[in-house]
């Protein structure tokens, strides 16, 4: 039996408060991702801090931190062929502004900053990524 890809999926505070949770989570359906696990999260700036570590001393580091440690998230385990490559293009470009039509962030994203979601960019980002918000036993078979 093929293994399928896994990826974390995460829908930020901006996304969460703008209360485009259920849209998010219908288009990630719609695209054929399987949720094998999801919890709603709301963590501290150390955790984020841990999380974003790879980026620490970039001159975003401390804005982002706090961005991601001010409101709830929604942390997402997906599963899918080739499903970081997928959930990356379902995201859309990081500046929304260059996002295309029918992506997450073109919908929901404000901002650079502000863009509704985060998604692991390989396959050993995706395994740490995922160990960060779940133990193996968290996800569905």
């Amino acid at each position: 039996m093929k293994t399928l890809e896994r990826t974390l999926a995460i829908i930020k505070p901006d996304a969460v408060a703008r209360q485009a949770t259920g849209d998010i989570i219908s288009m990630i359906e719609k695209k054929g991702f399987r949720i094998i696990g999801a919890k709603m999260l709301h963590i501290t700036k150390p955790q984020a801090e841990g999380f974003y570590a790879v980026h620490a001393g970039k001159a975003f580091f401390d804005s982002l931190t706090d961005f991601m440690a001010s409101g709830p998230i929604l942390v997402m385990a997906l599963e899918k062929d080739n499903a970081i490559k997928e959930w990356r293009e379902l995201m859309g470009a990081t500046n929304p502004a260059n996002a295309a039509e029918g992506t997450i962030r073109k919908k929901w994203a404000s901002s650079i900053e502000k863009n509704a979601v985060h998604g692991s960019d390989a396959e050993d980002t995706a395994r740490f990524e995922l160990s960060y918000y779940f133990a193996g036993y968290e996800l569905a078979k």
